[in-house]
């Protein structure tokens, strides 16, 4: 059973994990090998629990813990997702900031209820809409576009030390993400 839910600071070494894992997976023949090789748990925690800690206003990350069957084991991290108030409010109001899940989570909702959660705050702080950039040769960019993103621009952005496309993806209204991300049976 997979439960969402606010992250808070104690899940930032969990959080991280995710985020190293899903870039290693999802960014090799993207990103430099040697960048992503080096991508560091500690500094990475360490950067998400200065979020979480040092909340901007407006902003909100969710994660996305799988629990046990019958109780056996522990509870794990499986994703996250955060939105805050867009950087370039002349694109939208609101901004999903991330959205990383591990490879043997998708395809199974989990990312559409990280997805809802983040745009359901972002509603909720007044956004009337919503972006978000993706990495351009992302191969998880179709989600979005499934989800009614509507592509709205294309900028340079320098990761590993190298400049990369990237892709803007539009909801406007937020409605039209909030509708596609329900489900039909209320979950």
């Amino acid at each position: 059973m997979i439960r969402i839910r606010k992250a808070r600071p104690a899940d930032a070494a969990a959080i991280a994990a995710v985020h190293i894992e899903t870039w290693r997976s999802t960014y090799p023949g993207i990103l430099p090998e040697a960048y992503l090789a080096g991508l560091s748990l500690p500094r990475v925690a360490a950067f998400y629990q200065r979020g979480l800690l040092e909340r901007r206003e407006g902003s909100a990350m969710f994660v996305a813990i799988a629990e046990p069957e019958a109780g056996c084991g522990p509870s794990q991290v499986v994703g996250f997702a955060s939105g805050a108030r867009a950087r370039r409010p002349t694109l939208a109001q609101g901004e999903i900031e991330t959205l990383y899940l591990l490879e043997d989570w998708r395809e199974r909702g989990v990312g559409r209820r990280l997805m809802r959660a983040t745009a359901a705050h972002l509603a909720a702080i007044g956004c009337r809409s919503a972006m978000l950039w993706v990495l351009s040769e992302n191969p998880a960019r179709w989600f979005y576009q499934h989800l009614g993103g509507r592509l709205v621009g294309t900028d340079m952005v320098r990761v590993g030390g190298v400049s990369v496309p990237q892709t803007a993806l539009l909801w406007d209204p937020i409605q039209t993400l909030l509708l596609s991300t329900a489900r039909a049976d209320g979950a």
